[in-house]
């Protein structure tokens, strides 16, 4: 079977998502939350749904509020069954610095 991808060119794919990082307090962990937009079936009107994925994040590289892309894989504990594959967004880092709050005019 595997002759016969190679044959072709194509190979299968695993399903892809892209959301938000919500949370990164565990060990090679990150919390995503993937919203996506649907019409309600009865009403017909557009409602935002919301799900969250746990992700295996080998190199610790995402933070909170960044927009990643994670991929589905094998399962990697009773949670996990997401692989980190890239950070598309960086999050907006907006902090002052301890020192400038103490300044009063």
């Amino acid at each position: 079977m595997a002759s016969a991808e190679q044959a072709t060119g194509k190979t299968g794919h695993k399903n892809e998502k892209i959301g938000e990082v919500v949370s990164t307090k565990m060990t090679k962990t990150i919390v995503v939350e993937v919203t996506r937009r649907s019409a309600h079936p009865v009403y017909k009107r557009i409602v935002n749904k919301r799900k969250k994925f746990y992700a295996h994040d080998e190199e610790a590289t995402a933070k909170p509020g960044d927009i990643v892309r994670i991929i589905e894989c094998r399962p990697l504990s009773k949670l996990k069954r997401w692989r980190l594959v890239e950070v598309v967004r960086r999050a907006a880092q907006v902090g002052a610095q301890p020192k400038e709050l103490d300044k009063v005019s």
